[in-house]
């Protein structure tokens, strides 16, 4: 078995298991590249697809060698990329959940290209679930997460803390300085972020453990328009409390308490248990750990 094996397999596999559009991309002829997966599989006394006419699907042992595949090639390029350019800080890329990626990680990145000169840093921000997958995939060196993963091939580092708040339109007639009831709580129209962002998981944590559960009427990716219903009186919200605060200092809504309830959660830094630390990547996550201690809080003011 030979890094060329595993090429050819990561050619089919990303061409849906066709050989021969895998043969076009690879400019070798579909015969070799059949005979390469052969030898893959005779090697390893397995079948890595399954063979339904002239159709081939992944196996499950083909599913698990995917995986490895993706590491091994992707750690060998890298190799080679900083052994020969051994002079230069090199590349890193990192994903960021909503939160995190709005408010935090362009000072990170500014931060870290002021620090290393020549370092280049490719981002990503989107939802949680979504991260994890390429953290799996090998096509995130790092991501920084407002949730706990759910893959044991990932580790987890928190970093920071941080803490969701309960937003209402400032005309709800609920007292000052009173919480809410859970069952006044749980009636409301709720609008909340998709499910598998950070915000949202934390969320139904909190109120699981409380044995309660609720049907938003709104779901979005976008804090900001979550915001934006609750201006317009749609209902109430529960969000990251650093992005609500320019709403809230402007009196758009209003922050309530709930009984028993705490929304708080840690920002963590995740990594594949398998990943190769570049000088960069480690030098990115104390940036991130000690960026709280050193630099002032970046303010959000949002689009309302």
């Amino acid at each position: 078995m030979t890094l060329r094996h595993l090429r050819i397999f990561l050619a089919v596999c990303e061409h849906g298991c066709n050989t021969t559009r895998a043969a076009e991309a690879l400019h070798m002829t579909q015969p070799a590249v059949s005979l390469a997966i052969r030898e893959l599989e005779g090697y390893y006394g397995t079948v890595l697809f399954d063979r339904l006419g002239r159709r081939l699907s992944l196996s499950s042992a083909g599913e698990r060698l995917l995986g490895y595949a993706r590491h091994i090639t992707t750690s060998f390029d890298e190799m080679e990329d900083a052994l020969r350019s051994a002079e230069k800080p090199g590349r890193l890329r990192v994903g960021a959940s909503m939160t995190i990626g709005s408010q935090f990680l362009p000072d990170y990145v500014k931060a870290i290209t002021a620090k290393l000169p020549g370092a280049e840093v490719l981002a990503a921000v989107g939802p949680s679930r979504m991260l994890e997958e390429r953290l799996l995939a090998n096509s995130l060196d790092l991501a920084l997460l407002e949730g706990v993963p759910s893959s044991e091939l990932l580790l987890t580092e928190e970093y920071m803390e941080d803490s969701l708040a309960v937003i209402c339109p400032p005309e709800l007639p609920f007292k000052p300085g009173r919480p809410l009831g859970l069952e006044e709580f749980r009636r409301q129209k709720f609008l909340l972020r998709e499910r598998g962002s950070g915000a949202r998981e934390e969320f139904e944590r909190v109120i699981a453990g409380a044995g309660i559960s609720v049907s938003p009427s709104w779901e979005a990716m976008s804090t900001t328009a979550l915001v934006n219903a609750v201006i317009s009186g749609l209902g109430i919200s529960v969000l990251p409390e650093r992005m609500i605060r320019g709403a809230a200092r402007r009196g758009l809504v209003k922050v309530v308490s709930v009984e028993g309830l705490s929304f708080t959660r840690s920002f963590r830094i995740v990594r594949h248990r398998d990943k190769y630390l570049t000088p960069l990547a480690l030098e990115f996550m104390e940036l991130c750990r000690s960026y709280g201690r050193e630099h002032p809080e970046p303010e959000y003011e949002g689009l309302y």
